[in-house]
């Protein structure tokens, strides 16, 4: 496919309904659609601006989520209140970030657990899923202002590994963004639609690599594309691993020429965000240039191509290793591949290009926009799935998203909308109670976020689980929907080996209207939707936090001393009262309170716990 990056001018299209292709990038997001007139697909840009939204989410005074390059203003003035790279806290507990946790200039919250994150600016907390649908919205209002037309579905792309939680939260993204997303579609499959790549279903057999660099993540995949069928036989990657480093491994050679110390660049957040955006521009620079210099407060600022590149080449090194194992794991040999398509706009970099090249022993392509092709690939999923692209093999699909009741009568979706058929996943959960010898299991189907609002299915207990402390238990529910469309659901403990199935039968299926309604109310109540399971979230993890503290405080007692014993017990009896107020944000500002008071004393207590154990022992 020819380079295309087009302006298209306000009020120059006029659609009755379009289908978006949306990249929700780390960085950069965009939007893009095909051309009514040439049938191309292009990028949505207003005039003389960007087609590419940069991802920073900036909350004034009162709490409006600005977004863009307004947003990106502030990033220095304002580091606490800007949020940049959420698409790297989307399904991450804290535990998966915690080594990252400098990278970020606002604050997350540590509960130390495995629940998913929060962000929080001033009173108020975030998840990830809020954070992007401001992104999302905002892509919506930008396109919807450009077409003159309302836009209510899309394709959003997301990265090949991403795993079954993630894409969840994308969908919910969208949805929390008035958005009816039809498709989440690999990042990787969506580069090779652009290209032209197994774009009918007359193409002969085909392997291709993937090379996706982009500002917070890299991954590489390998895709077998088969008379129009897409297949990823093998995906690595680094999820740390970017554009972000190679500003970094700048930042860090100009804190060494100024003998500035990681504690002050970490504690200064000003000067943290002023550097980190004269090392991007500096990136940017050497790419065509041999020199990059400028100055910034008190300080000098240069660097030369040499040393860039030698600087970021341990970094490239790091993602050819994963070009290797990705090569491996698909049981291929370099000599198969086909084609190496270059995506993300950190491939700008000569030198990655060059070491990629030498790497499979042949060109890569890098033809079409690296900032651009993803998105320009949703868009010709998007059209596929409006029925325009007659040569391309649509699967059977589901109709709506399937899924179990979990803690406070919520949905958990396994199987989302528009899964192509066969499909299978599996999803662990565990006991809530001490010694709870079954579990019942209540399927659903629906869009919405509390079962009550959805159509159930079918519900069994699964009986005769070992008694056994609460969370200890490991109970796989698994769902696969065969190509008749029959629903089959097995619960097993896989450390008893005990199990129950059930079989919904075809019956399960609605009208054309009943889904329609279904999707409709999912996008009217999304924002209601969101909100009440973030309450009851933030209510579940204090009515759990409330519970372990008290067993721990009952246990260890007397290794407490009075004035910690009376601060938990205040904050134990704040966030108790919090519980019976409808207020997310109250509830979690005293979970994290109580967290903060006892999470010191535990962990001394667990510290000397571990210093008997091995007392008179050598490791």
């Amino acid at each position: 496919m020819a380079k295309i990056s087009i302006n298209i001018a306000t009020g120059s299209l006029q659609q009755a309904e379009m289908i978006v292709g949306i990249d929700l990038g780390t960085t950069n997001s965009l939007i893009a659609i095909i051309h009514p007139e040439s049938k191309q697909a292009v990028a949505l840009q207003e005039h003389d601006s960007s087609s590419l939204v940069p991802s920073v989410i900036y909350f004034d005074e009162l709490q409006n989520a600005i977004v863009g390059d307004v947003a990106k203003q502030y990033l220095e003035t304002s580091p606490q209140n800007t949020i940049f790279s959420a698409k790297r806290l989307m399904g991450k507990s804290y535990q998966d970030v915690q080594q990252n946790e400098d990278f970020f200039s606002y604050k997350i919250i540590d509960d130390n657990t495995e629940s998913l994150v929060k962000v929080q600016v001033g009173n108020k907390f975030y998840s990830p899923i809020e954070l992007s649908s401001f992104i999302l919205k905002e892509l919506k209002n930008r396109a919807e202002h450009i077409l003159k037309t309302p836009v209510t579905k899309a394709v959003i792309t997301v990265p090949a590994y991403f795993n079954d939680a993630q894409r969840q939260a994308t969908r919910d993204a969208g949805k929390l963004a008035g958005l009816d997303v039809l498709r989440i579609i690999n990042e990787p499959t969506a580069a090779s639609l652009a290209y032209g790549i197994g774009t009918t279903v007359q193409e002969a057999e085909q392997t291709i690599a993937v090379y996706d660099l982009g500002g917070g993540t890299f991954d590489m995949s390998i895709l077998k594309i088969n008379h129009g069928i897409f297949e990823v036989l093998s995906t690595n990657g680094n999820t740390y691993l970017g554009g972000d480093d190679f500003d970094k491994s700048i930042i860090d050679y100009w804190l060494a020429q100024h003998n500035i110390t990681a504690t002050t660049f970490k504690e200064d957040k000003q000067l943290s965000q002023g550097l980190r955006l004269r090392a991007e521009e500096a990136k940017k620079h050497l790419s065509n240039a041999d020199n990059y210099q400028t100055n910034y407060q008190n300080f000098s600022l240069s660097i030369n191509k040499e040393t860039f590149e030698k600087l970021i080449q341990p970094l490239i090194d790091k993602t050819l290793a994963c070009c290797a194992n990705a090569v491996k794991d698909a049981n291929i040999s370099i000599n198969e591949i086909d084609t190496i398509v270059m995506v993300g706009g950190s491939t700008r970099v000569p030198l990655v290009n060059k070491c990629v090249s030498n790497f499979f022993g042949k060109t890569v392509n890098n033809s079409v926009n690296p900032d651009e092709v993803v998105a320009l690939g949703a868009a010709i999923q998007a059209d596929i799935l409006a029925g325009n692209n007659k040569n391309f093999l649509l699967l059977d699909i589901t109709p709506l998203s399937l899924g179990i009741e979990t803690m406070g009568g919520l949905m958990d979706v396994l199987i989302p909308r528009n899964s192509k058929i066969p499909s299978k996943v599996a999803r662990q959960y565990t006991t809530q109670k001490d010694g709870q010898g079954s579990m019942r299991i209540s399927v659903y189907q629906g869009e919405r976020d509390l079962v009550k609002d959805n159509r159930k299915l079918a519900e069994f207990n699964l009986t005769n689980i070992p008694g056994m402390p609460a969370g200890l238990p490991k109970v796989e529910v698994s769902f696969m929907v065969n190509a008749d469309g029959i629903l089959k659901v097995k619960a097993q403990e896989l450390r008893s080996g005990v199990e129950q199935t059930i079989e919904v039968k075809p019956q399960y299926g609605l009208t054309d209207e009943e889904v329609e309604k279904m999707l409709m109310d999912s996008i009217t109540h999304a924002k209601d939707d969101i909100a009440t399971r973030a309450l009851v979230e933030a209510q579940t993890e204090g009515e759990q936090l409330l519970s372990t503290t008290e067993k721990f405080i009952t246990k260890h007692a007397a290794q407490l001393t009075k004035e910690e014993l009376t601060a938990t017990a205040q904050a134990m009896q704040a966030l108790q009262l919090s519980l019976t107020m409808n207020d997310k944000n109250l509830i979690q500002t005293k979970t994290e309170e109580l967290n903060n008071i006892s999470k010191p004393y535990a962990e001394r207590i667990m510290d000397n716990a571990i210093s008997q154990a091995m007392k008179g022992k050598s490791v």
